[in-house]
């Protein structure tokens, strides 16, 4: 017997399909000719899909390679594209001018009833009573007399049936009338209400965005006439609002010595291993797979050194494009990068470059143009010849940490009782009993929480350094023992102090809760609002029990306020 490839004149088999089944029920019928045209169409389908599915996968593979590559070539430009825009602060961008989100409330309008359905009155003169005499009524008088007198009952009965169903209409319409205006009256009472609340609530976020707006200029107004504290925040709001790749962990520390007007910055470099290696994605069609090809070691490390020289440049570039006042004549840039030391397992943060510059030396050269290893190395800036290795250096200066603000902790935690109710605690324990709290929960990555001095506002101020290379850096902690619900003013101030601080995240937590504008304000900004649900949770989280009881701690706090 002769083998043979199956010719498209065959019977087509019944497969296990239901779709050919369907297709061979369908040709049974058919003539020879017919069944061919039908296959060719089928398999002209089946090529076009497959066709189609191949260039979708090729289209895909060639975008995911652009992507890639932009990737790359923006780690190669990262100093070109900050020549490319200018560094100096727009105050009025940094103004909330929106008005009050929440709309205002409508006035109701309840739908009336619709009138009551009343037939036409019945006229004495419609047709159907008026009566046309004939020939017979002319003649015999008690005839016509008797039809017109008939006519008049029936009208009589007609008019009545109207009355009553006219009586009947207004009778069932009045409850309808009466429910209507008990409606209108009820809906417009909680308009007003709601009115005066909106009124309210608009007026007092008017007052605080205001206030904002006014810290804002106020900031700027000191930053002009060159205080110290002032100059430092610019300099934090000129390097906030440098764009980095969104995988760059984005964290600094400066320091300014109005003396000598120089500015220290202990700058967080990114990892190697946030880089972005891929360089091209190929579709295989042979294998229906994706094929993905990435720089070499070598590339990786050249690229990552370029681009920590150009990181260091391009801060100090940005800092003194900013510097309208002239209020910095030397920069000291300190870059830090973490990572696990192969020695040791543990986690480091090694300085792998340094450089010091003063404004005029920074100014004669043309960043459009150098090498940043080459220019780096013309400034007699520190650091070893392959940055990539994270060989540590010994920084050109450091800053000092010690705060004069902090003051010395002690333990509250360990002496609080499932009947304790910290909404009614004293505020000292209570600023320690936070910072406590915060202590452990940085405490794995190797934190640090220190509480500053008393702002007399029933509230807490804390300032924690978290080292981890992603979500670390400085953190502002504000607590609020508080039995009302926090506005959103005091998110706002907390923000402020973040953009202050220079800090990378703000957390506000609270015995009580947030209001609804409060969370509004917080979205989109590196800000946690915590409540007291939240503090509870973290109270058990650290092995500790105690109670929030408003109610209770409201009269204990006035009993405390009165005595």
């Amino acid at each position: 017997m002769i083998d043979r490839k199956p010719s498209i004149f065959d019977e087509p088999t019944v497969a296990a399909s239901s779709g050919a089944v369907e297709d061979y029920n369908l040709m049974s019928g058919m003539s020879e000719c017919g069944k061919v045209r039908v296959t060719y169409t089928i398999i002209a389908q089946e090529r076009q899909q497959k066709a189609q599915e191949i260039a979708e996968k090729k289209r895909l593979a060639d975008e995911r390679t652009a992507e890639a590559q932009e990737a790359l070539t923006v780690l190669e430009r990262v100093l070109a594209q900050a020549l490319a825009v200018v560094s100096t602060v727009d105050w009025e961008s940094l103004k909330d001018y929106t008005d009050y989100p929440v709309p205002r409330p409508e006035k109701p309008a309840p739908p009336k009833p619709l009138p009551p359905e009343i037939p036409l009155e019945p006229r004495r003169y419609d047709p159907k009573y008026m009566v046309e005499p004939g020939i017979l009524d002319r003649l015999i008088p008690s005839r016509r007399t008797a039809k017109i007198k008939e006519a008049d009952e029936q009208f009589e009965r007609d008019h009545q049936k109207w009355q009553e169903a006219k009586e009947k209409a207004i009778a069932e319409y009045e409850p309808q009338i009466h429910e209507y205006e008990r409606k209108v009256k009820e809906q417009k009472a909680e308009y007003e209400a709601a009115l005066s609340k909106w009124g309210k609530e608009r007026e007092e976020y008017l007052k605080a965005r205001d206030k904002s707006n006014a810290a804002i200029d106020t900031t700027k107004k000191r930053y002009l006439s060159g205080e110290p504290q002032a100059v430092l925040d610019y300099c934090s709001i000129v390097l906030s609002n440098s764009e980095y790749p969104d995988y760059f962990s984005k964290s600094y520390e400066l320091d300014y010595n109005p003396e000598n007007m120089l500015l220290l910055v202990d700058y967080q470099l990114p990892p190697i291993n946030s880089m972005p290696t891929l360089r091209e994605i190929k579709y295989v069609q042979t294998r229906d797979e994706f094929d993905e090809k990435h720089i070499t070691k070598t590339q990786l490390n050249r690229l990552y050194d370029s681009l920590l020289y150009q990181i260091a440049l391009r801060t100090v570039h940005e800092l003194y494009e900013a510097d309208k006042i002239n209020a910095l004549a030397s920069i000291v840039f300190n870059g830090y990068v973490r990572s696990i030391d192969p020695a040791t397992g543990q986690e480091t943060n090694a300085c792998v470059l340094s450089l010091q510059v003063s404004k005029d030396e920074f100014g004669e050269i043309n960043l459009a143009n150098v090498d940043p290893k080459v220019c780096f190395k013309k400034l007699k800036g520190v650091g070893s010849s392959k940055l990539h290795s994270l060989t540590p250096i010994a920084p050109i200066m450091r800053i000092e940490r010690e705060d004069q603000r902090f003051i010395s902790a002690y333990a509250v935690a360990d002496t609080l009782g499932e009947e304790d109710n910290i909404a009614a605690m004293d505020w000292g324990d209570f600023e320690h009993l936070v910072r406590e709290l915060f202590e452990k929960e940085f405490a794995s990555a190797g934190g640090e929480v220190k509480v500053t001095r008393a702002s007399h506002d029933w509230g807490v101020d804390a300032i924690a350094f978290d080292p981890d290379p992603i979500h670390g850096g400085k953190i502002v902690i504000q607590a609020k023992r508080y039995t009302d619900t926090v506005g959103v003013s005091a998110v706002r101030d907390l923000y402020g102090t973040v953009l202050n601080e220079g800090a990378n995240k703000g957390i506000l937590i609270t015995t009580s809760d947030y209001g609804p504008e409060a969370y509004e304000f917080a979205k989109g900004k590196p800000l946690v609002l915590l409540n007291g649900s939240n503090l509870l949770h973290l109270l058990q989280k650290h092995g500790y029990r105690a109670k929030i009881d408003i109610k209770e701690a409201r009269k204990t706090l006035s009993l405390r306020q009165t005595s």
